[in-house]
């Protein structure tokens, strides 16, 4: 009897957990279904029958091979699994989200078989660069198909190779998280300066109405019942200093309160506002508030912008206007674009009206996203976000000059500006970018997190001086160039140059006047983090005449021979140098001996030794079309071979026999 009691607990206990397994996975598809993705993983942890507790999560000991058994539960265990995965990514926990694909991308069911590619991601995310790229050629040999992703593969690769070389060799910027009430509970971003007053967004949690909201699936017909979730997006205004310990916040009040509002934009009169507006059941739009005074006090309930900013069935958001008032810069997915998000502008008319948006080109956009624009009219710099171009995370900073009509080629900001996460919306302290505050989750578990930016600078700075005389060159042009941009300077009767730069890598200055030979001096990294921020380069500069011989002194060779001695060979470099830093010049390198021996003999040394020299720059690789040689023996002394009374002059033929070059086209 008592057998048979304990069988038939047994089988309730089996049919219990099995109906909590299908019943908890069914409620955490309505949740994903719904975008719900903290609950979705929640409940996808109880399918599993795991802690729902991610804190400190760890996989729990024998669950891979639990998994892999062969049952009746294998295909719920797997569709969880990869459904928990997926759930844990969306709200941006990475770290738990690793663990989870690390299984499920040995599933071999092809359902599953982007779990690899996301396995990649949130290895990259979580700054495992290395392995990232492992994961991603994986997923490579595995996939056979032609898609997004296959593109997306390569450009992840990519991206996790710039990101070595990145952190390993961070640019001039500090940052730090904003340690005040600013960085709450959920998440916190689009910093907003204007004036005394800092704007945010924030999804910190409110008083709900404690309404039921009611998510359903359509495909099974689930429902599932919740109250209003307290992680409304409002936003937020807060006076004085941000990065002070005591603010004070007030939430910019809206009688709507259905909606949820974020990424605020003024017009430079202060009375109209630009916000970001959506709920659950409509798409993102671009809404405009007024107030009768500049303080921004009362401001009317938000109004919709017309069809050329908001198109019915498509998203606009994250307005930003540029300081001067004249455009209105937005993303979209609206029709006609190149990607997903686009960026997207449109002139505002002096009676506050908007123009028709028009798209931003192909060299701003991708194929992924662009999001938070913000354009400098000052220095004619636009800095937004993308994540369809190669960089360190998600959504990275790029910066590119324009003035709307055309633009140069984006450039990444690079570390530690940008991040292995989301990194969005800047707002500088003034017109000249030096300072001001983004946002990221670099530090976050699943959140946006408003941070503090400041760039450094380097401070470059010398003469250019005549090296025979040694006097200051007036009108040289100076060049300091990096890997993505150059700068020039023209000196003036000091000779003086001087640069302020926030790169710190690859740097390369040129000094170039007419008549003179230009000059090249390069920097790498290495070198340029053992100097101070500041650092000055006196730089001489040679002048020549075409068809007008220079000497190459100690330029030697042993006795009746041709080929270069040891130390004429770092000689001969002075010549490499400047062919290298000069490409357009040709030269005629020749040789001259003094009257000692017969003229036919000399002739024949000084051709033999005027062809070693160049064989020695086409070793080191100068092109043979730059250069001829020629000897001219003995004709052309420059100095007596012979004092007047008729004795041998040592001193004379000493200077006659010598290796000169002249440029023979400039």
């Amino acid at each position: 009897m008592k057998l048979k009691i304990l069988l038939v607990l047994c089988l309730l206990s089996h049919v219990v957990s099995a109906q909590f397994v299908t019943n908890s996975k069914r409620v955490a598809d309505v949740y994903y279904l719904n975008k719900e993705y903290y609950a979705a993983a929640e409940y996808y942890k109880k399918a599993l029958q795991i802690s729902p507790d991610s804190s400190g999560f760890v996989v729990p000991y024998g669950f891979e091979s639990k998994v892999k058994q062969e049952s009746p539960k294998k295909e719920d265990y797997e569709y969880s699994v990869f459904q928990l995965a997926e759930s844990l990514r969306q709200y941006k926990n990475f770290t738990d989200a690793e663990k989870w694909y690390a299984i499920a991308k040995d599933f071999n069911n092809p359902k599953y078989i982007l779990s690899t590619f996301w396995y990649g991601v949130t290895l990259r995310a979580n700054q495992k660069y290395t392995e990232a790229i492992g994961a991603f050629e994986t997923f490579q040999k595995k996939y056979t198909a032609s898609d997004e992703y296959t593109a997306r593969a390569k450009t992840e690769i990519a991206s996790c190779q710039f990101a070595l070389y990145e952190v390993s060799h961070p640019r001039l910027f500090k940052l730090g998280r904003l340690k005040n009430d600013i960085n709450q509970a959920g998440s916190n971003y689009t910093p907003l300066l204007r004036g005394n007053n800092f704007y945010f967004t924030s999804s910190r949690p409110v008083n709900s109405s404690g309404k039921n909201v009611v998510l359903s699936d359509a495909k099974t017909a689930s429902k599932v019942t919740r109250k209003q979730t307290p992680y409304v997006n409002a936003i937020y205004e807060t006076s004085g200093n941000p990065l002070t310990e005591r603010i004070s916040i007030k939430k910019i009040p809206t009688s709507n309160k259905d909606k949820e509002l974020a990424t605020p934009a003024f017009l430079p009169n202060g009375k109209v506002m630009f916000i970001t507006g959506w709920s659950a059941k409509e798409t993102r739009k671009i809404y405009q508030l007024t107030s009768a005074s500049v303080t921004g006090k009362d401001w009317s309930e938000p109004v919709e912008l017309g069809g050329n900013i908001n198109v019915k069935g498509f998203n606009a958001m994250q307005p930003s206007v540029s300081k001067n008032g004249k455009y209105l810069i937005f993303s979209s997915d609206r029709p006609g674009g190149h990607g997903k998000y686009d960026l997207w502008y449109c002139a505002i008319r002096p009676d506050g009206s908007l123009g028709q948006a028009i798209n931003m080109g192909n060299t701003i956009n991708t194929s992924g996203d662009e999001e938070a624009p913000y354009y400098n009219v000052k220095t004619k710099k636009l800095l937004y976000s993308s994540n369809g171009k190669v960089g360190l995370g998600g959504f990275d900073f790029y910066e590119s000059d324009g003035d709307f009509d055309s633009w140069s080629e984006p450039r990444n900001l690079g570390y530690p500006f940008n991040s292995s996460k989301d990194d969005l919306y800047f707002t500088p302290l003034d017109d000249t970018d030096v300072e001001g505050y983004i946002s990221s989750d670099r530090e976050s578990l699943c959140c946006l997190e408003i941070f503090h930016l400041k760039r450094e600078y380097l401070n470059i700075r010398g003469r250019i001086l005549d090296c025979k005389d040694g006097k200051p060159l007036e009108n040289a042009v100076v060049t300091l160039a990096d890997s993505l941009q150059q700068f020039k300077f023209t000196t003036g009767a000091d000779g003086q140059y001087n640069f302020r730069i926030n790169s710190n890598r690859q740097l390369k200055i040129t000094a170039e006047k007419a008549q003179y030979f230009t000059k090249n001096l390069s920097y790498s990294y290495d070198q340029l983090a053992q100097k101070d921020t500041l650092f000055s380069e006196e730089i001489c500069l040679t002048p020549y005449k075409k068809d007008e011989a220079i000497v190459l002194k100690d330029v030697l060779y042993e006795f009746d021979k041709a080929e270069l001695t040891s130390d004429s060979k770092v000689k001969m470099d002075y010549l490499y140098n400047i062919l290298v830093d000069n490409p357009q010049i040709e030269i005629e390198l020749s040789s001259h001996t003094d009257s000692k021996g017969t003229p036919a003999y000399n002739m024949d040394l000084s051709d033999r030794r005027a062809k070693s020299c160049v064989d020695y720059l086409l070793g080191k690789g100068i092109s043979e079309s730059r250069m001829k040689s020629k000897g001219y023996g003995m004709t052309k002394p420059v100095a007596p071979n012979k004092l007047p009374n008729g004795k041998d002059n040592p001193a004379g033929r000493a200077l006659n026999r010598r290796t000169e070059f002249k440029v023979t086209k400039d």
